[in-house]
């Protein structure tokens, strides 16, 4: 016998001000410039948002020598090392950096704590592009620890001048027991006012570790390439809930929820609200008979667009996009 179903969904979800930030500014440069716009990385990682900004004209590169002179390119929100800064510079294109202001924040600090003649000790996951692009803002004196025993493993000039950066996108508790690790290591290591972990990154993982209790089985809406949306499926599970992460409604497996009847929905900060609605269009043909939104925290966040993108509305580009 089919178990009627009940969708409960985590607020805040889904997208968040650098992602729509980001893709702004891909489509304000299409407008204004026309095709194709070139992006270095897929500007935030979710696969629906990249293909339709292929069709409309975005081409995705990793390879600076893969755009041509003179063409127009767009940073990810991710953000991007000096070195490929410089050489974007002196290949001649003109540049609209969609690097989120949180990542930026952190470069920032780098640079600054850097000229005082601090190293630092990043907490992230290797390989990831905002990592990368972090750790690419100096030469040396920067060192990746991706868990609490590779602190031990740091080896600084001056421990009393070592500072600690963390990815933004990281699970909040993680990146507190590895920084943890990092103080009782280094005593003096110097941490920044406020925390790297971006509001986002923290109201949706707090969002989950409220939905999780209430519900037989949690489903995450996100790309396998996105951070927090990864971050967001580990914490339910974490919390005992069975949990999983859905590219598209048709990657949603009946088998999900057999016997569950309370179905807890949430989003990365990558993932656009078109799917999550088709998530519950998909749950509502599985027998779901009713949605709800649980309290939470609402997000008013809105950065600035960068110079020379023209004076459309957010609400205007937002209406078009649905």
């Amino acid at each position: 016998m089919q178990v009627d179903k009940d969708i409960i969904l985590a607020e805040p979800r889904g997208f968040c001000a650098g992602v729509d930030r980001a893709i702004e500014i891909v489509e304000r440069a299409l407008k204004k410039f026309g095709a194709p716009i070139y992006v270095r990385h897929e500007i935030v990682h979710n696969t629906y948002v990249v293909n339709d900004l292929k069709g409309k004209g975005a081409i995705f590169i990793e390879d600076l020598a893969d755009v041509p002179p003179g063409a127009t390119l767009v940073f990810s929100a991710h953000g991007v090392s000096q070195a490929v800064r410089q050489e974007a510079a002196e290949r001649g294109f003109q540049i609209f950096d969609a690097t989120c202001p949180l990542v930026t924040k952190v470069h920032v600090e780098v640079a600054k704590l850097h000229r005082e003649g601090y190293e630092f000790i990043m907490i992230g996951h290797k390989g990831h592009p905002e990592v990368e692009g972090t750790m690419g803002q100096l030469t040396d004196g920067i060192y990746l620890v991706e868990e609490s025993a590779d602190v031990p493993h740091v080896r600084v000039k001056d421990p009393s001048r070592v500072a600690v950066v963390t990815q933004t996108t990281l699970s909040v508790d993680d990146a507190a027991e590895i920084l943890n690790a990092v103080k009782q290591h280094f005593p003096l290591v110097r941490e920044p006012k406020k925390q790297d972990i971006c509001y986002a990154t923290q109201n949706r993982q707090d969002a989950v570790k409220v939905l999780a209790p209430q519900v037989d089985v949690v489903v995450v809406v996100g790309s396998p390439t996105s951070s927090n949306s990864n971050r967001l499926r580990e914490l339910a599970e974490r919390l005992g809930t069975p949990a999983y992460m859905v590219d598209a409604a048709e990657d949603l497996q009946p088998e999900w929820l057999d016997g569950r009847s309370r179905v807890g929905l949430t989003a990365g900060a990558s993932a656009p609200d078109v799917l999550v609605q088709a998530v519950i269009t998909r749950l509502r043909a599985m027998g779901a008979t009713t949605v709800r939104t649980l309290p939470g925290v609402e997000e008013h966040v809105r950065f600035p667009l960068p110079i020379g993108l023209g004076d459309k509305s957010m609400a205007e580009v937002t209406s078009e996009r649905s």
